[in-house]
């Protein structure tokens, strides 16, 4: 059974961070490393959903007479 498990985004973000350190610092098998990036791309998906869902929302919220107006981000 394939159960998808919510954390917030935060929190998905931070152990995302910590698989990718892991990564890189080499210390892992084969093995491991596998099941690191695998649990790193779910994650990624994960916030990704995340982003697209808070998106929407913020364009929701940018209504004008009815219509929706969405401007683009500025670089920070």
């Amino acid at each position: 059974m394939n159960k998808k498990v919510e954390i917030n985004f935060e929190s998905a973000l931070g152990d995302l961070e910590s698989i990718v350190e892991e990564l890189e610092s080499g210390d892992l098998s084969l093995e491991n490393s596998l099941k690191s990036f695998e649990k790193g791309i779910k994650l990624a998906r994960q916030c990704q959903e995340k982003l697209s869902q808070a998106e929407l929302q913020v364009q929701k919220l940018i209504e004008e007479d009815g219509e929706l107006k969405t401007t683009p981000l500025k670089d920070v």
